[in-house]
């Protein structure tokens, strides 16, 4: 009888470790289907875009928080059914390239039908509940959508270098669509935000585009490394971080000390690209300038939010 209890608790023992690595799979499934980060990435423009449109504008957080729960939910639907889609349609590249090798469209943990169900759905309930909050900040969630999906991913990965510009315009809306939420965004903040942010995704996607380039070439994508080689690449990285330079003294109404680290997260991340011309190991150099770029972004946020946030009517 005893060793029967001691087989049965064995049993329940092991059947508890399986559902918990078969929750653990499900779970990186679908953070490998959805790109997690690159969600994250996108959110996080909305949110910002959102919080300086209340800060500019004077009104009190807490009254928009309907109005903040719709943007951000449904542009994460949004976002989170493009990238599916995204994932559906580019199967054969996936299957190719190793870094992706192990998505569920690739290994087959998620059934291709189910995923271009999943990218549908959500990107009809994203959609719906942006109308519930400006026409506009629904317009330009569907400009994001429709340039990632059909501009990108669709028509012009697999045909032009250009790819990556068209590509950062979905991303780059991302703050518009959180500032339409409470005004129209025909402001010098949004505008300034939608730059700094298209700017960004180029040296960004490129130091990628370098650091794979061994699988978009096996791949026949034709990104820029693939097609004019690493030098040429590194010169186009140079120009686009010295573009960003003057955006942050657009932001003055932030105050200076935003515009004092903006600059000098610029002026660092100049003297980066500028090493690129340098370093022998290019793929090293890209790895530099692809987690710099990260966390450029993440810090250029979070400066917005403690700078703004003693005068915020929250």
């Amino acid at each position: 009888m005893q060793k029967e209890q001691m087989i049965s608790a064995q049993t329940i023992t092991e059947a508890s470790i399986l559902d918990s690595d078969k929750e653990t799979s499900i779970i990186t499934d679908l953070k490998s289907l959805f790109k997690g980060l690159v969600l994250v990435l996108n959110v996080m423009p909305v949110i910002i875009g959102f919080w300086l449109a209340v800060y500019i504008t004077g009104g009190t957080f807490s009254a928009y928080l309907d109005t903040f729960f719709l943007t951000v939910v449904g542009s994460t639907f949004l976002m989170a059914g493009a990238l599916a889609l995204n994932n559906w349609y580019e199967v054969d590249l996936d299957r190719v390239m190793k870094r992706t090798l192990q998505r569920p469209t690739v290994t087959g943990n998620i059934p291709l039908q189910t995923v271009l169900t999943i990218g549908i759905s959500l990107s009809i309930i994203g959609i719906v509940l942006l109308m519930f909050t400006t026409w506009e900040t629904t317009i330009y969630g569907f400009i994001g959508w429709f340039t990632y999906v059909v501009l990108y991913t669709f028509w012009s990965k697999r045909k032009y270098t250009l790819n990556t510009i068209i590509g950062s315009v979905s991303g780059a809306v991302t703050p518009l669509i959180g500032w339409a939420a409470i005004e129209p965004a025909f402001h010098i903040v949004p505008i300034i935000l939608f730059m700094i942010i298209f700017i960004w995704q180029v040296p960004h996607t490129f130091a990628i585009a370098i650091k794979r380039y061994d699988e978009y070439k096996a791949a026949k994508v034709p990104m820029l490394p693939v097609v004019y080689g690493f030098e040429f690449t590194k010169r186009q990285i140079f120009i686009y971080i010295l573009c960003l330079l003057p955006l942050p003294y657009f932001l003055a109404s932030l105050g200076t000390s935003f515009m004092a680290v903006a600059t000098i997260l610029n002026v660092v991340w100049v003297f980066l690209a500028i090493r690129g011309f340098f370093m022998e190991d290019v793929r090293k150099w890209a790895r530099y300038i692809f987690i710099y770029s990260l966390n450029y972004l993440t810090i250029l946020f979070l400066v917005m939010i403690l700078v703004t946030l003693p005068d915020i009517n929250l």
